[in-house]
């Protein structure tokens, strides 16, 4: 039987259109079009054509060019057609290769049509050897460890990749809509990128999130078992003694965390008095010393508050706008919005690093998330750090019957906050335990770099370290590394990094080079 050529359609109708241009250079065709399952020998190519052919495959065996060009070369290729040559040398992007599953005697290809989910499996023709990679399951004793590095720096243009993707703070409401409401494929992939531009790909922030005063809030947020004001399972209970806060950060960060955040179900610290807020320094001050970033969410701070903060030795301080500015008069009702944003400028004056995001699951529609989104990014300052939330619904709260916030609408939240913030730091936080390793793999893909470990965050479950630690293993994460944020802007620490970086070597993302200059 004469030599076949079968071309794989993905779920997504994607063409693998460098094999399509090598079929069609060579004369071969594939009958039945797409859905087709039959297949139609072609005619002999002649050895010119065979020989053109296999260089076009193998010189391109990792990439295919998907311009509208091409793509119809490929349905020219499909329909036995011969493709135009100029498409052959349109510039190529990376793409993952494709993999041929095996093949059948006698030369017959067996697949399904569009959306198929069937293997393609296929003969390879000798006139045009086509790269085969064979996948191997290890043995079930064997460990699968990721390589310990990436592709050199070298390989990637990040000044271009800055220059596509700029850090501003001057975003208009409609090109944050535009963002947000792109493909969510492209939008992921647009994340992925921007990621890549200030960050290492693989790195992902383990964090630790501590409940030092549960319970006995006064504010009624919608959203909280810890408001006084509803009737829920979280019982108030007192201040947590210095030590055994001590004890959390040390079991914290001998499990990988970097970062050792603590939380008061306070409205603020006037609301507490001096002494407690004295017991929260010393907590900051001991657990900086362990080499830990150290963050704090307090409720509401003056300036003279986060000044002995800083003082201390604090990070970061987290305090969440939560929603957009019209939609927040329904979530809350006992703080308004510019009090959020008052505490924001005081820690941001204050010279510490800024821990802002939001929550989606609260009933707000996609035009709060972009509203939320653009008031962000369009702060003096991007937040250091952007935490993006989903609903976890507790009752005996006003929200308790929300449904569950599909993964697809994190995998949005994270890759517009990537876009319009590309140096922060995304953290995923709330709402992962309801989330696959695969979904969160998407989150990470997105833009996301940090986590949330432990098996409760202040009051609400999170995933057991142990699954954490499969995940990091299973997708090749590895932890990133602690820095020490000292109120400079991004530009300034970039250049003391650059500065201080041994030759040939510049700090891949403001973080690092902070820590260069703390550690120097």
């Amino acid at each position: 039987m004469a030599p076949i050529l079968s071309t794989t359609i993905c779920r997504s109708g994607t063409v693998l259109a460098h094999r399509a241009v090598a079929a069609a250079a060579a004369g071969w065709r594939s009958v039945g079009g797409i859905g087709g399952g039959g297949v139609a020998p072609p005619p002999p190519p002649s050895p010119a054509a065979a020989t053109s052919a296999t260089a076009a495959t193998a010189s391109a065996p990792f990439f295919v060019t998907p311009t509208a060009a091409v793509a119809d070369a490929a349905a020219v290729a499909v329909r036995g057609a011969a493709a135009p040559a100029a498409t052959a040398s349109a510039p190529p992007l990376p793409l993952s290769r494709a993999v041929d599953l095996g093949s059948t005697p006698g030369g017959v290809a067996r697949g399904g049509g569009f959306g198929s989910h069937a293997a393609v499996e296929t003969v390879t023709p000798a006139a045009v050897p086509l790269p085969v990679a064979t996948p191997r399951r290890p043995p079930a004793n064997e460990r699968v460890s990721p390589t310990p590095s990436t592709p050199a720096s070298a390989d990637v243009d990040v000044e271009a990749l800055r220059t596509r993707f700029p850090v501003r703070t001057d975003w208009t409401l409609d090109e944050v809509r535009e963002i947000y409401n792109r493909p969510l494929m492209s939008l992921i992939f647009d994340g992925a990128t921007a990621h890549r531009a200030y960050f290492h790909p693989r790195e992902v922030q383990q964090c630790t999130l501590l409940s030092i005063k549960t319970g006995g809030c006064p504010e009624d947020c919608s959203y909280c078992s810890q408001s006084s004001r509803y009737d829920t399972a979280v019982e108030a209970e007192r201040l947590l003694a210095l030590e055994a806060v001590l004890a959390s950060a040390r079991e914290a960060k001998a499990a990988g965390s970097t970062r050792f955040c603590m939380g008061a179900a306070w409205r603020g610290v006037a609301q507490v008095g001096p002494r407690q807020f004295d017991r929260v320094l010393s907590m900051v001050s001991e657990i900086r010393d362990m080499g830990m970033e150290v963050c704090a969410t307090l409720g509401m701070v003056t300036a003279s508050e986060a000044a002995r903060l800083k003082a201390a030795g604090l990070t970061a301080y987290n305090h969440n706008l939560d929603t957009s500015r019209e939609f927040y008069p329904t979530v809350i009702t006992s703080r308004d919005y510019d009090d959020r944003l008052r505490t924001l400028t005081a820690v941001r004056e204050a010279g510490i690093s800024v821990c802002s995001g939001g929550i989606i699951g609260l009933g707000e529609g996609h035009t709060d998330r972009v509203s939320l989104l653009h008031t962000l990014a369009t702060l003096p300052s991007h937040p250091e750090s952007v935490p993006v939330n989903a609903l976890v619904a507790n009752e005996g709260t006003p929200l308790a019957d929300m449904p569950p916030v599909p993964a697809e609408e994190l995998w949005r939240m994270v890759a517009t906050a990537r876009l319009l913030m590309p140096r922060s730091m995304v953290r995923l936080s709330a709402g992962r335990l309801t989330l696959s390793m695969a979904e969160q793999a998407l989150c990470f893909l997105a833009g996301a770099n940090s986590i949330f470990t432990g098996d409760k965050l202040l009051t609400t479950p999170n995933p057991e370290h142990s699954a954490d630690a499969r995940m990091f293993a299973t997708l090749g994460l590895v932890g990133k590394q602690p820095f020490f944020y000292d109120g400079e802007s991004y530009a300034a620490a970039a250049a003391v990094g650059v500065a201080a970086a041994p030759a040939g070597e510049v700090a891949a993302t403001a973080g690092e080079a902070a820590t260069a200059k703390s550690s120097a």
